[in-house]
């Protein structure tokens, strides 16, 4: 008999898991990893409105795609476009971005796989006698591990030259020349911190729902159990 277990540590390390693993995915397919130099407004870059320049724009550039501003000439208006500037994997700009890619593509594959599974926490606690928060918490850290390497690897590629038509010349390996860091960058080191504290919690997330009180209650004959 199935036996819905609701208790607040681990309805927390589900919610966890979940935001951990969005996270990820969205930092690692933006383009705002790295945002270039300011490029200066030419004169023909007039607000109509104001009739001053506008501000310098500063484009962006991620592990395979990249934000950048086009011309309408026709309009004189100047519009942002993002997407990939890599067709395939073999034209990402770096050897090491190209590994940055695996290892977080890796990562939150496993990252999604174990949010998937915390749903069903609730009503399936256990498989072949082994705790799935014990396994989900497993499969955290080997995943924040991925993690790691894919963000240790990719300073490394900011010698490349797609990096330096951004950054300026004074890029290169763990050297942003001009650029400086997007929120990407960072949510993604904020994910994997949190993908550890995760890891971790799934213990706490364990003892809870094989606590003696909800012991009790299941052999109460209750098949709805809710915890503080």
């Amino acid at each position: 008999m199935c036996h819905v277990i609701v208790t607040c540590r681990s309805m927390l390390w589900t919610l966890l898991s979940i935001v951990v693993a969005f996270a990820e995915l969205i930092a690692f397919m933006s383009a705002d990893w790295l945002i270039g130099k300011a490029k200066p407004s030419s004169s023909e870059d007039v607000d109509n409105r104001t009739g001053g320049s506008q501000e310098p724009y500063h484009p962006t550039l991620g592990i395979y795609g990249r934000c950048t501003r086009i011309s309408h000439m026709q309009f004189s208006r100047r519009d942002t476009l993002c997407g990939p500037y890599a067709e395939n994997f073999n034209e990402i700009a770096s050897g090491f971005w190209q590994a940055t890619a695996i290892f977080l593509a890796v990562g939150i594959m496993i990252l999604c796989a174990v949010a998937f599974v915390s749903v069903f926490t609730m009503c399936v606690q256990s498989i072949m006698k082994k705790s799935i928060f014990n396994v989900c918490g497993l499969l955290q850290g080997i995943a924040g591990l991925f993690l790691i390497l894919g963000l240790i690897l990719y300073p490394a590629g900011w010698g490349c030259q797609k990096a330096i038509s951004y950054c300026g010349p004074y890029a290169s390996a763990y050297k942003l020349g001009d650029c400086s860091l997007g929120w990407a960058f960072y949510t993604a080191i904020g994910g994997t911190i949190l993908t550890f504290i995760c890891a971790v919690f799934s213990a706490q997330a364990e003892i809870a729902t094989s606590s003696d009180k909800v012991q009790e209650e299941i052999e109460e004959g209750k098949n709805l159990i809710c915890l503080l």
